[in-house]
């Protein structure tokens, strides 16, 4: 098996992509953009998660992948693959390094026609930003000692849509870790406002509890005092001799 050379790939290159682009080749490998369909899992914070669907991209428009989600995203060049010939396919340094892990596998069948669709993950801390029409995506070809014959991926048409059944595999909300995180410190806060209404409450019932034991306090100590402290006899005062009524006064006469 020997793998192509840039000058092999610059000869060659009109017979396996559609619209080459000498540009495009770097070293052994041949750049793949990013074409107008993709899908990204939704997240939490997604309006609708179940009525997520496929996407697609106008010219230069971009979009992102979240940490910890999943993507399809399909490429701009329909790449012809030769019945002798065994391509492999990766994802750019610059945008792995980033985090995006290729988990559609690693080759491409002799005889395939179309466009490619990459699945990726985003294992990074922050979201990936890939735009329509960068190139993002590398392939390399290498020749076989033979024909594959029969045995080649041979389609009627080139594969042009992206195949929404494979979609219905990661439909639906995904918890990554960095959503399940924000769970947690979303709940932390709640707890933590919960616990400050519950101090806050306990507080007014602390003060109420207090006046209410000083008040049952206080008229105890007067129940026990009027109990126990014995009180002073009462003082007897006489009423004064009420003045008869039958009293005479006699008047001397004057001399």
């Amino acid at each position: 098996m020997t793998f192509w050379s840039g000058p092999t790939i610059e000869r060659r290159l009109s017979t396996v992509v559609d619209v080459p682009d000498r540009l495009c080749i770097d070293g052994a490998a041949y750049m793949l953009k990013v074409g107008s369909e993709y899908y990204v899992t939704p997240t939490d914070q997604s309006s609708d998660p179940k009525t997520r669907t496929l996407r697609t991209l106008g010219s230069g428009e971009a979009f992102a992948i979240p940490p910890g989600q999943f993507a399809y995203v399909m490429t701009e060049e329909i790449v012809t693959v030769p019945t002798n010939v065994l391509a492999f396919i990766s994802v750019r340094a610059r945008v792995k390094w980033k985090g995006l892990v290729n988990v559609s596998g690693f080759h491409v069948d002799p005889g395939y026609q179309g466009r490619l669709t990459f699945a990726v993950f985003n294992a990074g801390p922050a979201p990936i930003h890939l735009r329509q029409g960068d190139p993002t995506f590398l392939i390399w070809f290498a020749d076989l000692d033979a024909d594959a014959g029969d045995f080649a991926k041979k389609a009627k048409t080139p594969v042009t849509q992206m195949d929404v059944n494979v979609l219905n595999h990661v439909a639906g909300q995904l918890n990554s870790l960095e959503g399940l995180a924000e769970k947690l410190r979303t709940t932390d806060r709640e707890l933590r406002d919960k616990i400050n209404e519950i101090q806050r409450a306990n507080a007014v019932v602390y003060v109420a509890a207090g006046l209410v034991m000083a008040l049952v306090i206080g008229m105890g100590g007067r129940f026990i005092y009027d109990l126990f402290v014995p009180k002073p006899p009462p003082v007897a005062v006489s009423a004064p001799p009420a003045a008869r009524a039958d009293v005479r006064v006699e008047v001397a006469p004057k001399q």
